[in-house]
């Protein structure tokens, strides 16, 4: 199996891995490579309306007595679509400095360099235990995190004291980030030809609700009650969409729906902004559901913070406005950063590439990481 960063990202990035497939053969090639280099390995697995997605738990070190001790490196083998009309997605290519390939910067690049980190630790040395998480469907709802919380026996066992989840941070630790919240309002009308004006249009039923968030969108975007200064926006991104369901322009529509969205801070007031919403919804007589997820935050001035940013060089933690699935583990580990190599403005797109130099970089910050935090 290969041995440097570069080799195993490669051999990543050639096993398509899109949300829409199973993750199993990436899954089984990661398990074996890390169960190879000593590591206890638990096999996660669930259905997908028919389609197999695998996480893998890995352990290596010292079981503990009860203790909170250790670190834990988190990443996903998923990715989003390759999108392979338009370019060579699964075909990873170097030039210019760069691997050019679908997740070679969100996500396997900074999964293989965890991996490279973690398994040339030399387990007799290890005072803590050191686990490599890697998950399925974090690109869709974060479904293989949300399994390893419930089930993984090797961390119930003993969680980490301390996460480093690899998304693409350019090598800067990021203490902070967003969640979100969405509403979904529904109108319902009366279906019938305009000809008959017989119809109740659900459009026009919720068109007052419309034009309140409209005036609302404005608040947010002023009013600092609704936002966090830590954060660049520091707005919440209220956003609106509407579906009819498509309806034809000479038949009222049955049944619309508003959704709308705004991604929640620390000290943000949310639960303010969601009374707004839904006491607005609610006058009008829509129908209403919600889902809200928390941010991300660790306190910047934290150990593994500072220990971060003395392994990186890097003079100053920032925050970051996209989610990661920090929020699905923050209630098991105490302290987390998010910390990868690779530019979330590479992540997602056509010709996604990640520079080759800080793949290798990652190598040795995950490298001390674990020197300082596990004893290897």
């Amino acid at each position: 199996m290969p041995s440097n960063v570069l080799e195993l990202t490669q051999t990543l990035v050639a096993m398509p891995s899109p949300s829409s497939v199973s993750n199993a053969e990436i899954s089984d090639y990661l398990a074996a490579h890390l169960q190879q280099h000593g590591f206890d390995v638990e096999r996660l697995a669930y259905d997908d309306n028919g389609v197999e997605k695998v996480s893998i738990v890995a352990r290596i070190g010292p079981n503990g007595d009860g203790e909170r001790g250790g670190l834990g490196l988190f990443s996903h083998s998923d990715t989003v679509p390759g999108n392979p009309g338009e370019w060579a997605p699964y075909t990873p290519t170097v030039a210019d400095g760069r691997l050019i390939g679908r997740g070679s910067c969100d996500m396997k690049g900074p999964l293989a360099a965890t991996v490279v980190a973690a398994a040339a630790v030399d387990a007799r040395r290890l005072r803590r235990p050191l686990f490599v998480v890697i998950t399925a469907d974090e690109e869709v709802g974060y479904g293989g995190a949300y399994q390893v919380a419930r089930e993984s026996t090797l961390l119930q066992g003993q969680w980490p004291a301390y996460g480093v989840v690899a998304e693409p941070t350019s090598l800067v630790p990021v203490y902070a980030h967003k969640g979100g919240a969405r509403i979904y309002v529904t109108a319902r009308g009366r279906a019938a030809h305009t000809s008959t004006d017989q119809g109740v249009s659900a459009n026009f039923l919720i068109a007052p609700f419309l034009a309140e968030m409209a005036e609302m969108a404005t608040l947010f975007r002023r009013d600092p009650r609704f936002q966090n200064a830590e954060f660049d926006p520091p707005t919440n991104g209220f956003n609106m969409v509407i579906d009819d369901g498509g309806c034809k322009a000479n038949v009222t529509a049955a049944k619309t729906v508003a959704t709308v969205g705004f991604r929640t801070m620390p000290n943000d007031h949310r639960d303010e902004a969601m009374r707004l919403i839904l006491g607005a919804a609610h006058k009008y007589g829509l129908e209403t559901q919600e889902h809200t997820f928390g941010p991300f935050y660790t306190a910047p001035d934290s150990t593994l913070v500072k220990l971060a940013l003395q392994v990186t060089g890097i003079a100053k933690a920032e925050t970051v406005p996209f989610g990661t699935e920090a929020l699905v583990y923050q209630e098991y580990i105490p302290e987390q950063v998010i910390l990868g190599p690779g530019s979330i403005a590479q992540a997602h797109t056509i010709g996604e590439w990640i520079d080759l130099a800080q793949l290798e970089s990652a190598v040795g910050v995950y490298t001390r990481l674990i020197e300082r935090l596990c004893g290897g």
